[in-house]
């Protein structure tokens, strides 16, 4: 799960955890590979989910260790799945590790903190420059996500008679209200405790389908200071949410539910539908739940089928490294073990952009149905960027996708309107790019 936007932690909380790096570093929370005899030492910091799990992270490390000689590996996990925050506080420390996977880089390209990787180690992948910072690729773009889909329980549906999934907007505002009134709450969604990125569907779906494709270049024009969060066209799409949350379509307890509570609480009925990145089906293959599944993408005023989709997410490197060229070596094996790229699509359910890779042949229902969602997307030239996931050049700061997950909480409860909700935005990002 690399999720491109799980953002927000508590600062006492990432402190702290940059503090205790060097005790986590020998104690239960880490390991080493590399036989203890290799020439250079480098830390690399991961995260643990439900699906990737401190014995994924130990195998991934030690395959790619056996092929790069003279590599000891010592794993740094973060506390939360909001890397990004975490890392700059080891950068503010002098901890910066070696090699992280799933940070967006453009913070730390500004800091001068990351190595470029040179082109032919980038020759392998489908995209590139996917992420490239002002022309250079900081990061790996070894996989791409769909962020969001949207799952649905096939059993609630039929309940509610909905005969099939919507494709407009009208028509999904008609399931929402049939769900409603056969007694069954349509949306779930999270965001509790350090989980705050898990409030952030709804939104990401409804600004990528509806503004991004008449404005694809909003980001940079936001950056040039030629856009702004007040354009109407993205207080529409925040006025979705509102609405959906006023008609009672949102379940406002999973605010409150940490993310594998949230998925969690989609399997025990507690709404029939689940805004979510592609990632989902992983566990669904592996723990069906007690319903059928189904998926569709999140539907648009005209019914044209938009799809947001995320490519990066790979291995960057420290440009403090003790030894830069090393550690890319490493990183690329990592990021091209075919084993490894098995036990991703496995366990996380991402689309390789690794070229001339092939998905496992044991690959479950859910898994293919996405990607079969995701690959029509592609050939019909459909897929926009994921909002708030993008990386690279105009990249969104940590910080503007961290108020913006705390906000959508007043935007859902109803203590913000779309326009206020827009206004606060527009203020964080004045203020985490001017300083001010």
């Amino acid at each position: 799960m690399f999720r491109r936007s799980r953002r927000s932690v508590f600062l006492a909380a990432a402190t702290a955890a940059a503090i205790a790096l060097t005790a986590a570093c020998s104690a239960g929370g880490s390991s080493t590979s590399g036989g203890g005899s290799g020439n250079v030492t480098l830390t690399f910091l991961t995260f643990e989910t439900p699906n990737l799990n401190a014995a994924f992270w130990d195998a991934a490390i030690a395959r790619t260790s056996a092929k790069v000689p003279g590599v000891t590996i010592k794993k740094v996990v973060s506390p939360t799945t909001d890397r990004a925050t975490y890392a700059k506080q080891l950068l503010a420390s002098g901890q910066l590790p070696d090699l992280m996977i799933g940070v967006s880089p453009a913070d730390f390209v500004k800091a001068g903190a990351l190595a470029p990787f040179p082109a032919e180690q980038l020759a392998g992948f489908l995209d590139p420059m996917a992420g490239a910072v002002n022309g250079k690729s900081y990061q790996l773009p070894w996989a791409t996500q769909a962020v969001p889909l949207v799952y649905y329980n096939k059993d609630d549906f039929a309940k509610a008679g909905i005969a099939s999934a919507p494709t407009t907007w009208s028509e999904f505002m008609d399931a929402c209200a049939k769900l409603k009134a056969a007694g069954l709450t349509p949306i779930e969604i999270g965001g509790g405790g350090t989980d705050t990125w898990a409030d952030q569907y709804p939104l990401v779906a409804a600004v990528s389908t509806d503004l991004y494709p008449a404005a694809p270049t909003f980001l940079a024009d936001l950056a040039s200071g030629k856009a702004s969060f007040t354009d109407p066209r993205f207080v529409a799409a925040a006025q979705k949410v509102a609405t959906l949350a006023s008609e009672g379509y949102l379940d406002k307890a999973g605010l409150s539910r940490s993310y594998a509570n949230t998925e969690q609480a989609f399997r025990d009925h507690k709404a029939a539908m689940y805004p979510m990145g592609s990632w989902f089906p992983a566990s669904a293959d592996t723990n069906p739940p007690s319903f059928p599944l189904g998926v569709f993408t999140w539907p648009t005023d005209s019914g044209k089928t938009v799809l947001p989709v995320f490519t990066g997410g790979g291995m960057t490197v420290s440009s403090k490294a003790p030894n830069t060229s090393l550690a890319q070596k490493w990183a690329l094996a990592f990021s091209t073990d075919k084993d490894n790229l098995d036990a991703q699509v496995k366990a996380d359910g991402l689309f390789m952009a690794v070229k001339d890779y092939t998905p496992p042949s044991t690959l479950g229902a859910n898994y293919l149905a996405s990607y079969d969602v995701y690959q029509k997307a592609v050939a019909a030239k459909q897929t926009v960027d994921s909002f708030g996931s993008e990386q690279g050049t105009g990249a969104l700061p940590t910080g503007v996708t961290g108020d913006m997950q705390k906000a959508i909480v007043d935007l859902v409860n109803g203590g913000k309107s779309a326009a206020q909700f827009a206004q606060v935005l527009q203020e964080s990002y004045k203020k985490n790019t001017s300083g001010g």
